[in-house]
């Protein structure tokens, strides 16, 4: 075979396996965006007590970077092409801290570092965060539990579990996006608010010798 012949058979078979294989697809990156709401601050007799904040867990199949969805209660399905740019885990803690903060329910709320410095430590998990395809329209669902402990003592001062929907309003990756956003945002406002009305949790950080309130 001549040096010519073996260039046009290379050329050949080039553009027949651009041809079978098509445009070549990039992943497209996207995280989430969680403004929780407002709330009013704590009052002062919450102020009390540090927390420290452990990352929050999620399941593996989130935790590999796809962003899911359901089309049955069973079966997981993951966008091949549409990623998460940070661990959502990873996030969702960063936001928990924000809202502990912004609420005022502690004196320092820091990340957890293991040198149990703090008198309280927080644990989550997110247990769910994916595009809802079945039982009717298409929507988001998220689901966050966390638990509240007393370092010193062991006590369980707090457990929350919350779980929120969010309709989408365009079929768009982008969309699906903004509605885990907004789902997450609203369950931490839910978590935080249930954390203030713990009784356990208001009884430790009262000062000595305080009523504790009923």
């Amino acid at each position: 075979m001549t040096g010519r012949t073996l260039v046009t058979a290379t050329a050949c078979v080039t553009a027949l396996l651009l041809a079978g294989c098509g445009e070549i697809r990039y992943p497209k990156y996207y995280a989430l965006n969680i403004v929780a709401p407002t709330r009013p601050a704590a009052d002062d007799l919450r102020r009390s007590v540090a927390v420290a904040v452990r990352p929050f867990d999620t399941p593996d199949y989130i935790r590999q970077g796809r962003i899911v969805y359901r089309e049955t209660p069973q079966e997981i399905g993951f966008y091949d092409y549409h990623r998460w740019a940070a661990d959502p885990g990873t996030t969702i803690t960063t936001a928990m801290m924000d809202a502990l903060r912004s609420s005022r329910l502690f004196s320092l709320v820091v990340p957890y570092d293991g040198q149990e410095q703090q008198e309280c430590v927080l644990s989550g998990r997110v247990e769910r965060l994916e595009e809802v395809d079945y039982g009717g329209g298409v929507r988001v669902e998220a689901r966050i539990l966390a638990e509240l402990v007393n370092r010193r003592t062991g006590e369980t001062l707090w457990t929350g579990d919350v779980s929120e929907t969010s309709n989408i309003e365009t079929r768009t990756v982008g969309s699906v996006v903004d509605a885990m956003s907004h789902a997450v945002a609203t369950s931490i406002d839910r978590l935080v608010a249930s954390m203030e009305d713990a009784r356990a949790l208001r009884a430790a950080q009262a000062p000595t010798g305080a009523n504790t309130p009923r």
